[in-house]
């Protein structure tokens, strides 16, 4: 285990409207405001969502099982937010629910919003961080520097 002890610097509220592409749009923020390191949580709908509900077998490196989510899903996640040199990645998992059935997974690519999604950014500050790529797991992981 290693860890670090920092501070919160900026809070973000934000709103995603329908048909918005949430990830995309959310890495343009987050380059934009410059935020090198945060948290965030997200609540609302998705209608489109391309997932990953876990490995294959539990290997390094992971063989992942990709899901396409289609179709209004009521949402409620959390991520953190850290740079592998010029490119913020994102790490979220969430909770996708349609008609009392619930999908938990990683969230990659493909989102559009269903409705609307309200996200909380929050800014962590006094330690440095990334998400470098990590060759033995095959993932880009949390690195302290």
């Amino acid at each position: 285990m290693e860890y670090r002890k920092g501070t919160i610097g900026r809070v973000f509220s934000v709103r995603f409207d329908e048909g918005d592409l949430f990830l995309e749009e959310l890495i343009e923020l987050i380059k934009k405001e410059n935020i090198r390191q945060g948290w965030f949580h997200i609540l609302g709908g998705l209608r489109e969502a391309d997932v990953v509900t876990g490995p294959k077998e539990p290997t390094m490196p992971p063989d992942p099982v990709w899901r396409e989510v289609r179709g209004a899903r009521e949402v409620m996640g959390t991520g953190s937010i850290f740079w592998d040199d010029n490119e913020p990645k994102i790490h979220l998992h969430a909770a996708m629910g349609h008609h009392g059935d619930t999908l938990t997974a990683c969230v990659r690519k493909g989102t559009k919003v269903y409705l609307v999604l309200e996200v909380m950014i929050i800014e962590m500050t006094g330690f440095d961080a990334g998400r470098p790529w990590y060759e033995k797991g095959g993932f880009n992981r949390l690195t302290y520097y």
